[in-house]
């Protein structure tokens, strides 16, 4: 055994550190397209002191690290691009706090975001966060380091825009606190306090997050998906303006796709509503339906899709694997909600192209302040030739975000790279200050968000 490998299982006990072949294996690749890449070692901390000492060991040895999340990223951001040592969060997962008057849940960073549903329905049943609508193995930082939103986006943004503090452990080994936990204060706010923002969005380059305060909201008793339906995209920018400006409802999302046949070119809007009383819900019906959508009704342009579903928190991606290989990756994209019908037909066209039916979905951020924006491709794992046509559908889809003005969500380093290029140069060089201050050897996920 290495000298790194002992070192490893000194910190965390020889059950959890290895350098074997079928363990190493496991972590060297994700579930989307990136061609796999292996680590030297894997381990796996229960406390922050752990992830300290890794960390410590890291810069003694040069040797890189990646933090893993739940793996769920798709697009090889939690891959070891330069080898090194994989860390896995998953053993950090405990709950901490609950504080129900001021509606915060403080969690360590590997807690899945099932558990923390869980978690809450049992004991805190009036209370929920926003959850994304990856599996719910995905972890809070693994979900907040990406810049993730959830089903609370609309009205309440995304999900790094609920953080109400962050245990972080620097590049360097140090351990720091951000927001009003700094000074002691406790969890429930990142205000008024000076911004560094340093950690997300940052897909790992700048520290691990180990503890999370995110912000709860009411869980209503009631709660339902109503669906509208309509052929011509360019009524959808306008629907969902209407739409968040009442203000009823708790997620839009607005879906279509080549399969099943009966969603083929209809764009279904999922309006999420809630309430505690039945006579609320039947409000926000009639307030929907009969007051702001009538008009699309009457005029026979659009029409209503179900009323009433039993309404399951989403995950999106369980509708995308037609091609029933295992195996769906996507591009993201934050866009203006008035991007929808080109962002449609554009994907819809990269889709026929590579013989890949079309999944696309638009989620609305904040009161129609922006749309996370999906284009969703399958593949069959055993077909080198799927995979092959997923990923340059992937590449073509990023260089359309760019082309028509859009921010691509979480890209790999082929997206990374197309973003940088266009990056104003102050801003560029700026980043690589940040990173060469709180990362001087370079050990932190290597290969992201590296700026020449």
């Amino acid at each position: 055994m290495s000298s790194i490998l002992n070192a490893l299982m000194d910190i965390v006990g020889e059950d959890y550190a290895s350098d074997r072949y079928e363990e190493l294996f496991t972590y060297s690749k994700d579930l989307g397209t990136s061609e796999p890449q292996w680590p030297e070692y894997v381990v796996a901390p229960k406390r922050v002191e752990e992830v300290q000492k890794i960390v410590y060991l890291a810069n003694k040895e040069k040797v890189a690290i990646v933090p893993l999340g739940g793996g769920l990223t798709l697009a090889g951001l939690a891959l070891p691009l330069k080898g090194g040592i994989i860390i896995d969060m998953k053993r950090m997962d405990q709950i901490i706090e609950v504080n129900e008057q001021a509606r915060y849940i403080v969690v360590e960073g590997g807690i899945s975001h099932g558990a923390i549903t869980a978690y809450l329905h049992k004991q805190h049943p009036h209370l929920m966060h926003s959850e994304p609508g990856a599996p719910p193995a995905a972890t809070v930082a693994g979900n907040i380091a990406i810049h993730g939103q959830g089903d609370l986006a609309h009205p309440y943004g995304f999900n790094t825009d609920m953080i109400n503090g962050l245990e972080v452990v620097l590049p360097t080994g140090e351990i720091a606190r951000f927001g009003s936990c700094a000074v002691g204060s406790g969890w429930y706010t990142m205000h008024p306090l000076p911004d560094l923002g340093f950690f997300l969005g940052w897909n790992g380059t700048t520290g691990i997050i180990t503890k999370v305060s995110l912000r709860l909201f009411p869980y209503k008793k009631i709660r339902e998906m109503d669906v509208f339906s309509v052929i011509d995209e360019e009524l959808v920018p306008e629907i969902l303006y209407e739409l968040s400006h009442l203000g009823l409802s708790e997620d839009l999302i607005t879906t279509s796709a080549a399969i099943p046949p009966m969603m083929n070119r209809i764009h279904n809007t999922s309006i999420i509503i809630a309430g505690d009383y039945e006579e609320e819900i039947e409000f926000k019906r009639h307030m929907i339906f009969d007051v702001t959508l009538a008009k699309y009704i009457h005029s026979g342009v659009g029409g209503i899709g179900a009323v009433s579903m039993e309404r399951a928190r989403p995950t999106i991606s369980k509708s995308a694997d037609w091609k029933k290989g295992g195996g769906f990756e996507y591009v993201g994209s934050i866009m203006p909600v008035s991007s929808y019908p080109e962002c449609y037909r554009r994907g819809a066209e990269i889709s026929e192209k590579h013989d890949i039916p079309y999944t696309v979905l638009g989620r609305v951020i904040g009161c129609c302040h922006a749309m996370m924006f999906s284009w969703f491709y399958a593949f069959n794992r055993a077909d080198p030739e799927t995979v092959r046509h997923a990923r340059e559908a992937l590449h073509e889809t990023d260089e359309m975000v760019m082309e028509i003005n859009g921010t691509i969500w979480k890209p790999a380093v082929f997206g990374q790279k197309l973003m940088m290029d266009r990056m104003d140069r102050t801003t560029l060089q700026l980043m690589k200050k940040v990173k060469d201050l709180l990362d001087p050897n370079g050990i932190m996920n290597p290969g992201n968000w590296e700026v020449k």
